[in-house]
């Protein structure tokens, strides 16, 4: 079987989700989940964009030791420098250069001839493999550009020194047969046939294609697929890494290829994604979805009682979705806790591991038992988090059928604690509205989303936010048994979020 190299860019596409940046203390965290998950290349970001990205490009860089690190760059100089300097502490750094190629692009982006982008292609090419040879070149918008440009610049770039070419269909605009002859024809066009060249897709979902469009690819000769976990990713995002790989595992009859994926990784990791990046996984998502293996409908269900197999193409346990066989509740000791989080996929230093324990135990008082729901809102709200800027204190409301809702809180200011009160149209609303009045802050709240994470009722809340201010937005999370105090702590975790990204703010629109 041939195998197909995984790049995940999670880190740096994915990330490019409205309200979806991290810091890099969660890149690091979501990378070294990745790298137990088998990836083959973990795009770490785009590190000219600003000095967060840098740092934590080169975190994931000079720690990652079981799969390359890749960093993003424009094709010039500075864009390659910068690269270079955050990736390479890497075992095996790959630089990822690009240039658009379409006439759209050149016309109205580049404001560039074509010759032109030829020349600097080359230029960046040539000038990044004085660093490394491990160069990948990106034609931006590839399916929406000439196919005898697309064969020019290629040649070129790889005769400078590129050894992995990738074709990308950065809008989502194409569809799988378009897909598979342009691939084919460009593979079949390159020197010796692209003999000793890997041939990269990169598959945007606007029109729902992604994964489809990357497997066509596949089919074509591509080797090595860029995707993300959930399929997040700019718009509609990208292809869907647990989709992709799935498809390739449960159907070797029709499509005979591997990876080197741990598919009993790609639940943790799917879950970790959303916990560091706020975005929900819809229900009816394929493979990782709640419902992706739950059956209501009687017949089904009557089928499944008698043969899993009559309704389930694959096990939930071959993607390692939990089982609950570890009972968690307030007996549960240090071990057994450490235990269970490895089970759930965190890799947590012991600082972070006494840290999440000290609030299970507490959260263990409240509950019968606590779930790996549970836990995971736990280690997001203490562990997954970025600087305290502001700091939720002490929280106390009142209301009810008579008295008009308000809310009293303290909050830390950078070090600085501060106290007061506000009426509002509800308990929330009186929390939130105290909140922005101690943080001075004018963000506006865009979705509220609350949910019981367990059932019963001593279920864990958790309540989403996400806000917007000064043309940033951003998500928070909060959990708590208490719905309002969970709000609380969700409006000050997106603050918190909204205060990094102004005070990291991009030198460049990614």
């Amino acid at each position: 079987m041939d195998r197909i190299t995984i790049f995940d860019t999670t880190l740096r596409d994915g990330e490019q989700s409205p309200g979806a940046s991290m810091n890099v203390d969660e890149k690091l965290l979501l990378a070294k989940q990745l790298e137990k998950l088998g990836v083959d290349v973990i795009e770490a970001g785009f590190p000219i964009a600003s000095e967060g990205d840098f740092a934590g490009v080169k975190l994931v860089s000079d720690k990652i030791r079981g799969c390359q690190v890749a960093g993003l760059a424009r094709a010039s100089r500075t864009d390659i420098d910068r690269a270079w300097q955050a990736l390479k502490g890497g075992a095996d750094p790959r630089i990822h250069t690009f240039i658009a190629t379409s006439q759209i692009h050149m016309q109205h982006k580049l404001q560039m001839e074509p010759n032109a982008v030829l020349e600097q292609a080359v230029a960046a090419v040539r000038y990044a493999r004085t660093l490394t040879s491990n160069i990948e070149f990106s034609a931006e918008d590839a399916t929406r550009s000439d196919i005898d440009f697309l064969v020019k610049i290629f040649t070129a770039v790889i005769e400078a020194g590129a050894r992995t070419i990738n074709i990308p269909d950065t809008v989502g605009y194409t569809v799988p047969r378009e897909y598979f002859s342009l691939i084919k024809s460009i593979r079949e066009r390159l020197p010796n046939g692209g003999d000793g060249i890997v041939i990269s897709v990169h598959c945007h979902n606007d029109l729902g294609l992604a994964t489809a469009n990357s497997i066509a690819a596949i089919q074509a000769g591509a080797r090595q697929v860029e995707c993300t976990i959930n399929g997040i990713g700019e718009r509609a995002g990208n292809s869907s890494l647990e989709e992709l790989v799935m498809a390739l595992r449960t159907r070797p009859d029709n499509l005979a290829y591997e990876t080197g994926i741990v598919t009993t990784q790609i639940y943790p990791a799917s879950r970790l994604v959303s916990q560091v990046t706020g975005i929900r996984v819809q229900p009816n998502k394929a493979i990782v979805g709640a419902n992706a293996f739950a059956h209501e409908a009687g017949i089904h269900q009557d089928g499944v009682l008698k043969n899993k197999a009559t309704y389930e193409i694959m096990t939930p346990e071959s993607i390692g979705l939990p089982q609950n066989s570890l009972v968690m509740g307030k007996h549960s000791g240090r071990h057994a806790f450490q235990e269970k989080i490895n089970d759930l996929g965190y890799e947590l230093e012991a600082q972070q591991i006494e840290t999440a324990f000290i609030a299970f135990k507490k959260l263990a008082d409240k509950k019968k038992e606590v779930f790996d729901e549970d836990i995971d809102a736990l280690i997001a709200d203490e562990i997954i988090r970025i600087p305290n800027y502001f700091k939720l204190n002490f929280v106390s409301v009142k209301s009810g059928t008579v008295a008009m809702p308000s809310a009293t809180l303290e909050v830390e200011v950078e070090g600085e604690s501060r106290h007061g009160a506000e009426f509002g149209d509800g308990a929330v609303d009186a929390v939130f509205k105290t909140i922005k009045q101690l943080t001075n802050t004018g963000s506006r709240l865009l979705t509220y989303e609350v949910k019981s994470i367990t059932g019963g009722a001593d279920a864990l809340g958790e309540v989403t936010v996400r806000i917007r201010e000064e043309g940033l937005t951003v998500m928070g999370q909060g959990a708590h048994t208490c719905v309002v105090v969970a709000s609380a702590k969700a409006y000050m975790n997106a603050l918190n979020k909204l205060e990094y990204k102004k005070r990291n703010r991009p030198q460049v629109t990614v």
